[in-house]
């Protein structure tokens, strides 16, 4: 937590978890980074979320509210915090969670943004670690990242989820690694066999099925530039392109030597 004088002169305490109106209806706080890359106060660009892939070009966290001027300053503050001052980020959030509020409860490490590096990641480790009476979960396209520093020796109170749609979803075991794709809509998830969790966020990481759907959300023109695919379908396209580009390079190199 942190203190700011209001419009009384009063110090006011403000809290660094907050909660969007989808996550308050099931009871859980989340904590917010802006999405992407991003220009920062002094005119430098920051990506938060290095292995977005066709996700940059559908995320909702890029439109609407989260555009919101004042919306996107706490983001950024948040961002700033947590990347330039990690000691003083890990003591406040540690602190904040001793509160009675969040006996039980469970916290969504980012409804937007990303573990954008080993350090962040390590920081969030230690708060989960030094708060055993909370729960945690996450979605990540970090892959190759939580498969170093997670997997092997994760907190008991800590659950992911795989996001496609990243340039790591070639890492992720489709058969048996829990992980999430969007659909166009539930009658297309349902026909892939996957589990809709539209019910609650937290089926996300509490549901049978290790494979989670999530119907897109209801934005126009990025359900239009979606449209019949999915998150993960765009992804492997893209891929394939990609190494399609790369191999007539290489043959192009190889002929001219």
């Amino acid at each position: 937590m942190s203190e700011s004088t209001n419009a009384t002169g009063r110090t006011a305490t403000k809290r660094l978890l907050t909660q969007n109106s989808d996550l308050r209806r099931i009871g859980v706080f989340n904590w917010t980074l802006p999405a992407f890359v991003i220009e920062m106060p002094d005119g430098s660009h920051f990506n938060v979320c290095p292995q977005a892939g066709v996700c940059a070009q559908l995320c909702y966290a890029r439109v609407g509210t989260y555009r919101f001027k004042n919306v996107r300053a706490a983001h950024i503050r948040n961002l700033l915090l947590c990347r330039d001052n990690p000691e003083e980020f890990e003591r406040q959030m540690t602190e904040e969670l001793t509160h009675k509020r969040y006996v039980g409860k469970w916290i969504r490490v980012h409804d937007s943004g990303e573990f954008f590096s080993d350090e962040y990641l390590l920081t969030w480790l230690r708060i989960m670690r030094s708060s055993p009476g909370v729960r945690f979960y996450c979605y990540t396209k970090e892959i190759s990242r939580f498969k170093r520093l997670v997997a092997n020796d994760p907190p008991g109170n800590f659950l992911w989820c795989y996001s496609l749609g990243g340039k790591e979803d070639h890492l992720i075991d489709l058969s048996t690694e829990r992980h999430a794709d969007v659909f166009p809509n539930v009658e297309a998830l349902i026909a892939a066999d996957y589990t809709d969790q539209t019910e609650s966020d937290l089926l996300a990481v509490l549901s049978e099925s290790p494979l989670v759907g999530i119907p897109a959300n209801r934005i126009p023109h990025l359900l239009k530039k979606q449209g019949q695919e999915t998150f993960g379908s765009l992804q492997r396209a893209r891929d394939e392109k990609l190494r399609a580009k790369n191999a007539r390079a290489g043959q192009k190199f190889a002929l001219a030597h």
